[in-house]
């Protein structure tokens, strides 16, 4: 029996990407689209509030706007159903509300849904751990010009990674032109660029005592991100209650 997939941000790039992808695939199907526009060739019926859709389906994948985020949250609860969230750029707030509703329903948060950029974080940890704090840690990442939020989910994913490994103890410096002092040891910096059509490119520098170390990850095309939706909402369908990330589905 295929997934039925509920597709938040139809209308959008990564909506249309989805949609491509489903469409070669045996496993799945989206049953309708939820978005504020329409092009009339979906496919799938568009509907512009989640509360307007009268059927069912069996996950939710979001590439939207993290103004969304409450209704699709309360969606959720109402009718039982596992969330795939992809947007980025929640604040502290929402993000706490993700946590809080998966104690009751199944959410898949991630900020990047790349394979390549999580391998990325775990070795970005590894090498927190074996440098240890004779190395000052720097985060680059670069973006199209339309991406409104910086720095990026995944930066800050990377940044709160290390700083797991390093006990809660670092602090993000994301502006150092008002700043006249020497760098911290305890500081981890995120750099953003913004232009042309950059799909996604992250740095991250360890960079100690007359040698620097340097992982990055480029992606090369929005299917990636698209091939990690809509692998999580499979995955995702008929799970219990809970949060769950990209270590779970790797």
């Amino acid at each position: 029996m295929k997934t039925r997939i509920l597709l938040s941000g139809c209308s959008g790039k990564m909506g249309h990407a989805v949609s491509a992808l489903v469409e070669e695939r045996d496993d799945c199907e989206i049953c309708a689209g939820i978005d504020l526009s329409s092009t009339g060739h979906e496919g799938y019926p568009v509907y512009s509030s989640i509360f307007d859709f009268p059927g069912e389906a069996d996950v939710l994948i979001d590439f939207s706007h993290p103004s969304g985020l409450a209704s699709l949250l309360e969606y959720g609860k109402q009718h039982h159903l596992p969330l795939v969230l992809c947007t980025t750029g929640y604040s502290k707030e929402q993000t706490e509300s993700v946590r809080a509703a998966s104690a009751e329903i199944p959410v898949f948060s991630s900020g990047n849904m790349s394979l390549g950029i999580n391998l990325l974080i775990e070795l970005s940890k590894k090498a927190a751990q074996v440098l240890g704090e004779g190395f000052d840690i720097e985060i680059v990442e670069m973006h199209h010009n339309q991406k409104i939020d910086a720095p990026s989910g995944t930066a800050l994913m990377i940044a709160d990674a290390i700083n797991q490994v390093r006990e809660d103890s670092m602090q993000y410096v994301y502006d150092r032109h008002s700043q006249r002092k020497k760098r911290e040891k305890k500081e981890i910096g995120l750099h953003s660029v913004r232009g042309g059509t950059i799909v996604g490119e992250h740095q991250v520098i360890f960079a100690g005592q007359s040698e620097v170390l340097t992982l990055s990850h480029s992606a090369q095309s929005k299917e990636l991100f698209a091939a990690g939706a809509v692998n999580a909402a499979v995955f995702m369908a008929g799970k219990g209650p809970g949060l769950y990330d990209m270590s779970h589905l790797i």
